[in-house]
């Protein structure tokens, strides 16, 4: 008789655990529960007849299974009570507008996604690797020297108009960076030569923003440097790099540009592909954007890295992503990318 109690004690308590996992309305739970109860301890139910079993056992037994018996029975109406003081206070719960099913499926949570500047990145990283460039990454916060000293640009040069940036009020010399060129003698100095690296980042420029134009945005800039580079190693690398962002030929066009920090300077235009060339305000209406500042690396940039412009030659560029990023999904409106728009983002 000891192991048929112990087996009903064990089935009831299962019973009452498994009703809290039925899809049952919360009205109907409380009514189960009030079920099982007359089931088990009712005036007819299981226990009850077990209970009324006892006078009929050997006398040495009664005592043990009698106590085992109440022990039971009361085990079962502490934990049908607690059970439906907690159905009774969770229903009754004014914050609760609805009884809560557990077994329902939950509310999947929404995970993100790299952000379209992000995905061009990891895109031309990708791209540069396969060319055999290394991918570095420099400070935000940095030095005049590097900045602008080492780049040819002296702090009498107007190319630091042309660039203004936020400087840091109580540490005079230091700056947000304007660009990643910031970087190259950084890497000569470090790596030597020769060398092949390119430093994708954030920059800064304190200016007004318009479509084209943001105060905060993304640029990539390249460094080749080895012995007898020309322009002809320049070009190529950009037409690679352009056919794998675009994913097909995409017509450029070189025009001479001033670039304190290479000699000569070339400004590198695409075709616009938001209006397939036939002019738009992101294009100026000329058909053609701006991408890339390009040109053979200044032997005074050479000399700050530490190396002879005479047995070292080298070429560099630099872009902004956030236009590359607006020609490959045609996006008419720069600043989108800083405003946080989730309407904007997520469409990536």
């Amino acid at each position: 008789m000891e192991d048929k109690l112990k087996k009903l004690k064990n089935q009831a308590l299962a019973e009452i655990k498994k009703l809290g996992l039925n899809k049952v309305e919360g009205s109907k739970i409380l009514a189960e529960l009030k079920k099982l109860e007359t089931k088990y301890l009712g005036r007819k139910g299981e226990l009850t007849f077990m209970l009324r079993g006892v006078k009929d056992l050997a006398l040495q037994e009664k005592p043990k299974l009698g106590q085992l018996a109440n022990e039971i029975k009361l085990e079962l109406e502490k934990v049908i009570k607690e059970v439906e003081q907690g159905l009774k206070s969770q229903k009754n719960d004014e914050s609760l507008s609805h009884w809560l099913d557990v077994t329902l499926p939950g509310v999947k949570t929404t995970l993100g996604h790299l952000h379209p500047i992000t995905i061009v990145t990891r895109q031309l990283e990708d791209i540069f690797i396969k060319m055999g460039f290394m991918v570095l990454e420099g400070p935000e916060l940095e030095s005049e020297y590097y900045n602008f000293e080492t780049l040819n640009i002296p702090a009498t040069h107007p190319a630091r108009d042309i660039q203004d940036t936020f400087y840091i009020k109580d540490n005079p010399g230091w700056l947000l960076r304007t660009q990643t060129s910031n970087q190259q003698v950084r890497a000569m100095e470090k790596y030597g030569a020769p060398l092949r690296a390119i430093f994708p980042g954030r920059v800064f420029r304190c200016e007004a923003t318009d479509v084209r134009h943001d105060h905060t945005f993304y640029q990539l800039e390249g460094l080749m440097i080895g012995k007898d580079i020309s322009i002809a190693h320049l070009i190529t690398s950009m037409k690679i790099m352009l056919k794998g962002i675009f994913k097909k030929e995409v017509k450029v066009r070189l025009r001479p540009g001033y670039f304190p920090f290479v000699e000569p300077g070339f400004e590198v235009d695409v075709s616009c592909l938001l209006c397939d060339g036939e002019g738009c305000g992101v294009c100026k209406k000329t058909g053609w954007v701006e991408m890339i500042g390009a040109g053979l690396v200044h032997p005074r940039v050479l000399e700050a890295g530490g190396l002879d412009p005479k047995i070292w030659s080298g070429f560099a560029f630099g872009m902004g992503i956030n236009r590359l990023v607006m020609m490959k999904y045609g996006i008419d409106d720069i600043r989108l990318f800083m405003s946080g728009d989730l309407r904007f983002l997520e469409q990536f």
